[in-house]
């Protein structure tokens, strides 16, 4: 396997389980000095066992600035400096938009938006000061798509997308900032989402393609990996699709 990241300090969020895991283990494998934060710290802490000692495991809470900001200090501290930030962590769920809990809406729009752009907002100061670096966020498919149920699912990875796009124009490269946007992928959120009560499920399954297979983390994870280096320089402002032709 190619060693791109030696010597390099990446950040990767919701590293305890799913994509983020996967991500994680590959920027490690690849030589990388791992952060792996989670707001599940015994996740984040077995992800960062499988990595090796060239990993580190905090607990984060990317929805509130405070925790953010704290931990990408420490995590600064550790590494000298981090070059790459991959912003995975996220929620989902449906909810009909008609009875649904507000409080749900606001709570996945406080974590997968919300708590990318405080992400970003942490780490680009020392990229500004060093005039390169590198953020690979998580949109989705649902973003472009749209699909029912997901009225605050959609909205948010929407905003990722364009929170995405901002900052690319706002900062120059060498100072990258791009977005994948994974369709279904085997992980504990995807197969958990129950549709609300009453829901015709066979709504949903139209959407998809019958021929279209759901990925894997470890798969999404080389493509991050791409984004992350050098390689990938031409790269910025992009949401780009891995979802198996799904938004076709």
């Amino acid at each position: 396997m190619e060693q791109r990241y030696v010597g390099k300090g990446v950040i990767v969020t919701g590293a305890g389980s799913g994509i983020g895991r996967g991500v994680a283990e590959r920027f490690g494998a690849e030589g990388g000095k791992v952060a792996c934060l989670d707001v599940n710290l015994e996740n984040a802490q077995e992800t960062a066992n499988a990595i090796g000692p060239n990993a580190i495991a905090l607990a984060c809470d990317v929805s509130s600035w405070a925790n953010v900001e704290s931990v990408v200090a420490e995590v600064t501290k550790a590494f000298g400096q981090v070059d790459v930030l991959c912003n995975v962590a996220g929620i989902g769920g449906f909810d009909n938009s008609h009875d649904g809990d507000p409080a749900k809406f606001e709570r996945m729009i406080a974590v997968n938006l919300t708590g990318t752009y405080f992400m970003c907002r942490a780490v680009l100061p020392q990229m500004v000061e060093r005039g390169h670096g590198v953020i690979v966020n998580t949109s989705s498919t649902a973003a472009v798509m749209g699909q029912p149920w997901s009225a605050a699912y959609c909205a948010s990875k929407g905003g990722v997308s364009a929170l995405t796009r901002a900052l690319a124009t706002e900062y120059d490269v060498p100072i990258r900032i791009c977005a994948v946007a994974p369709g279904g992928v085997e992980t504990n959120m995807y197969t958990a989402f129950v549709p609300p009560k009453g829901a015709d499920w066979g709504r949903m399954r139209k959407m998809s393609r019958d021929n279209v297979e759901v990925g894997k983390p470890a798969e999404l994870a080389s493509f991050y990996a791409y984004l992350g280096s050098d390689e990938a320089r031409y790269v910025s402002g992009a949401t780009l699709m891995m979802d198996g032709g799904i938004s076709c």
